[in-house]
């Protein structure tokens, strides 16, 4: 099982970033995906999930309006879309599984002027 994360990077306040993860080694297309995020210093915290075939989305309050979390179960890859950034979103981001129990390594996102 390995989910790898992409699409990190230096941003200013106000850009957006696609964040990218993309799933192998189990039936992707079966499971429930969720991005999470964890700042310097902080626990790591739910930002947002999918149900398996993307009808079901849910938000962290922090980013709804901002955040969008989309699939495409052809490409076992799940997506992060995030506008608006703030730097309050700085942070490691992460690509999970819950119910196989995977985690990706992350992706940074650092935003700032």
């Amino acid at each position: 099982v390995q989910l790898v994360e992409s699409g990190g990077g230096l941003v200013q306040p106000g850009d957006s970033l696609r964040l990218s993860c993309v799933a192998s080694g189990f039936t992707f297309s079966s499971y429930t995906m969720r991005w999470y995020r964890q700042a310097p210093g902080k626990e790591r915290e739910l930002v947002a999930g999918i149900s398996s075939v993307g009808g079901i989305k849910n938000y962290a309050d922090s980013v709804k309006g901002r955040f969008t979390i989309s699939r495409v179960n052809a490409k076992n890859t799940v997506y992060l879309q995030m506008n608006s950034l703030k730097s309050e979103d700085t942070a490691d981001y992460y690509c999970n599984a819950p119910a196989v129990a995977a985690w990706g390594q992350g992706t940074q996102v650092t935003v700032s002027s």
